[in-house]
């Protein structure tokens, strides 16, 4: 059974169940609402391949994000935590729950009338070279998005969009013509970054943006990531294992365990005085030089 949810003064977890914290208390605004998502996935077995049970991957989830906040949400692998940031882009589909955006219900809503939602939450993923198509050049990735969305937009007008995001996320718009495999993998992860940006999101899931790269460039990322929001005025949910990455970028902290948020508070309260187990075993796990 989830816990009962205590005061944040009082420095204690919030648990699963109740309400969430992570709200703006200085303006009251909520951009994303989350309420007691499930999503469930079927197990089957036998001869017949019959559902013999469901693996609950999200459990009864329940967080919001506040306009411009970057919210953390931290697990080991399998704790649901992409689970969570996929059904948010329909990705996968919720099982139950409500997702309250700008202050209406999207979780229910057919492709077609979820379309309108879908530029105002894009989504940056883990691997920079899978998620890239190879047989395509940068630019006809980052022109792809802007035909979908922004079908009436001219070939000069998008053209000009590209230079802008090649701009955006420090690469050479000269380098437009070149293909995702001659370019190294913290470069690749600027042109997901650039592609997420296309379109003019409001809202975007970072799906372990860093985990795939060399240490030496995970910093640079999330400096480039920072950078972004506060030009463009950014909100991120942004998804790691490593609370270390999260130290760094996050207002508010999400601790997933077995598909539950065992813990969620501001990141200073959750660095200072974490109050689960499971949090301090993650605490306890960064390496200290």
């Amino acid at each position: 059974m989830a816990e009962a949810q205590e005061p944040l003064s009082n420095h204690k977890a919030q648990h699963q169940g109740a309400e969430p914290n992570t709200v703006d208390k200085t303006s009251g605004k909520v951009l994303l609402q989350v309420r007691n998502l499930k999503v469930y996935f079927p197990v089957h077995g036998g001869l017949f391949r019959r559902i013999r049970g469901y693996m609950r991957a999200v459990d009864d989830v329940s967080f919001s994000v506040p306009p411009g906040s970057t919210v953390g949400l931290v697990g080991e692998s399998g704790s649901g935590k992409t689970t969570i940031g996929r059904s948010l882009v329909r990705l996968i589909q919720p099982t139950a729950g409500e997702i309250i955006y700008s202050g209406r219900e999207i979780g229910g809503l057919s492709k077609r009338d979820f379309f309108f939602y879908r530029k105002k939450m894009q989504m940056i993923f883990q691997d920079p070279f899978n998620s890239l198509n190879p047989r395509m050049s940068v630019e006809k990735i980052l022109t792809e998005p802007l035909g979908i969305h922004f079908p009436r937009m001219s070939a000069d007008e998008r053209h000009m969009r590209c230079y802008r995001l090649m701009e955006l996320v420090g690469l050479k718009p000269d380098q437009l013509r070149r293909y995702p495999h001659e370019f190294s993998g913290g470069q690749r992860q600027r042109i997901g970054i650039a592609r997420a940006l296309a379109v003019e999101p409001e809202f975007i899931i970072c799906d372990e943006p860093v985990s795939a790269l060399d240490v030496s460039v995970q910093a640079t990322i999330v400096n480039l990531l920072q950078d972004l929001q506060e030009e463009l005025g950014l909100t991120y949910l942004f998804i790691a294992h490593d609370l270390a990455v999260v130290e760094h970028i996050s207002d508010y902290v999400l601790v997933m365990h077995q598909g539950k948020i065992v813990e969620q508070a501001s990141a200073e309260d959750i660095y200072s005085a974490p109050q689960h187990p499971y949090t301090r075993q993650l605490l306890e796990a960064i390496p200290h030089l």
